[in-house]
């Protein structure tokens, strides 16, 4: 076996990605391996052989991996013993490897169309173009299972999008309220069209990330710490204690002891935004339990993997790694670590739906088309500007940026919550029908600042008009 790849790596492989074709392959080494260690082969031996076909592999290694599993075995005369030991080794060599290039483990439990979405979703993040152009459509595009059917949702997510910005520029503006006709929008509390101009992103890019020493180590601990409360109130209060948040001064129980008495001067340190979960575990305050978190991703060298990342979705699978951070965090979190000069990955390249999100799509949907969420957002960002075009809606980019993934997953859990007033009929996963926030009028003039990199602040002072700033 390794004699026969390493044939097929020197003259078919190698050939192939040096001309910039890409290769799928149906094994890997670690096929050897397993099946060696599984049969009794001596494993100094085994991996004597096996590091022979990796020096001909060099310094190649793969985009994506994906381990295919499943509790049964598909060859009725494969004993079930057997098949659980492959398992094993598999799931032992995906633990080693892992750290290398990414690896997806795919669940093969159900049909074979339901296993090839979750393969072909998870390698659309790595296909790419020829040269620096942008990604590849999903592979899911080329495989719709039948068309995409829109609901009259799907319109007010334009609607909704441009109304909701118009006010954004009214508040900018100075005008006073109120800023829209809407009795929803009047009534009740959404966010803005794009993520970073809300009120605690707004603080998080200006007064955590680009305030202090600027090493990968202290943005790293900032933004995390920040965000795992999410509150402005809670970063003060600490500030108030301590005096400059750093990662060189930070002691545990400094910190922990102010964050205790807070809770019991009956003060809340948490966001209502999302639910932090809780770990369990020796501290009786989940607090506790989050700086506890935060000190081992600090001590494991988390900083440093995400600044060598070379995409958003191997830094999402970073940070995804650690107890109680899950899809919707690590997305969260990555995305506010792309913020500073941490990360340079672009917006428009990964995306992850939250349960709001899926909500959203859900009621904007009637068909998905055999498309997965994720996907949905993608093409609706790409599409936003014939979208706006066909439902004749001026929207106003920020300053020239369009609308990235982000804003187009976070639009998607905001026309959820508008569409429980606007269509009570239609419902969505959580059949959710009330819109808890009422909006409150903050008539005080807005000062926005983005992340330099984005190249808007000049505009942004300037009070440059957004509709002579054309998107490129």
């Amino acid at each position: 076996h390794i004699a026969a790849h390493i044939d097929a790596i020197e003259n078919k492989i190698l050939p192939c990605l040096k001309r910039g074709t890409s290769v799928i392959l149906d094994r890997y080494w670690w096929s050897t391996w397993v099946y060696g260690m599984v049969d009794g082969a001596c494993p100094s031996s085994l991996d004597r052989m096996i590091e022979i076909e990796k020096s001909h592999w060099s310094e190649t290694f793969p985009t994506a991996l994906f381990l295919i599993t499943g509790k049964n075995p598909h060859r009725i005369e494969t004993p079930s013993n057997r098949w659980i030991s492959l398992n094993d080794k598999y799931l032992e060599i995906a633990r080693k490897e892992k750290d290398r290039y990414p690896v997806h483990q795919i669940t093969n439990n159900g049909n074979v169309e339901n296993a090839a979405i979750e393969v072909t979703n998870a390698a659309s993040l790595y296909l790419r173009k020829s040269g620096n152009s942008d990604s590849y459509p999903p592979l899911n595009l080329y495989m719709q299972l039948s068309p995409i059917k829109t609901t009259e949702v799907f319109e007010s997510y334009w609607r909704f999008a441009t109304e909701r910005q118009n006010i954004f520029f009214k508040r900018f503006s100075g005008e006073l309220p109120p800023w829209s006709s809407d009795p929803i929008l009047q009534e009740f509390k959404f966010t803005n069209a794009y993520r970073a101009s809300d009120r605690v992103s707004q603080y998080l890019i200006r007064h955590v990330i680009y305030e202090g020493e600027q090493s990968a180590d202290e943005i790293f601990f900032r933004t995390i710490l920040f965000k795992i409360f999410n509150r402005v109130e809670t970063w003060e209060l600490l500030e108030s204690k301590l005096g400059e948040i750093s990662f060189s001064t930070y002691n545990f129980k400094r910190y922990n002891e102010i964050l205790d008495e807070a809770m019991r001067a009956g003060n809340r340190i948490y966001s209502a935004a999302y639910i932090m979960p809780t770990g369990g575990g020796k501290y009786a305050r989940k607090h506790s339990m989050h700086l506890q978190l935060l000190e081992k991703m600090m001590a494991e060298g988390l900083p440093d993997r995400i600044a060598n990342c070379k995409k958003m979705a191997l830094a999402f699978e970073a940070l995804r790694e650690y107890p109680t951070i899950g899809d919707f965090l690590a997305y969260q979190f990555v995305t506010d670590l792309n913020y500073s000069t941490l990360t340079g990955f672009s917006e428009m390249e990964f995306v992850v739906p939250g349960p709001g999100a899926k909500d959203g799509i859900r009621k904007c949907f009637k068909s998905l088309g055999g498309l997965s969420e994720a996907e949905i957002v993608k093409v609706v960002a790409e599409k936003q500007e014939e979208a706006f075009e066909y439902f004749g809606c001026e929207f106003k980019t920020l300053w020239g940026r369009k609308l990235q993934l982000i804003d187009c997953q976070n639009l998607f859990c905001e026309i959820d919550k508008y569409a429980r007033k606007k269509f009570p009929e239609i419902e969505g996963r959580s059949k959710r029908s009330r819109i808890k926030q009422k909006y409150k009028i903050h008539q005080e003039k807005l000062e926005f600042w983005y992340p330099p990199k984005w190249g808007l602040n000049d505009l942004v002072s300037s009070n440059a008009n957004p509709d002579v700033v054309r998107s490129s």
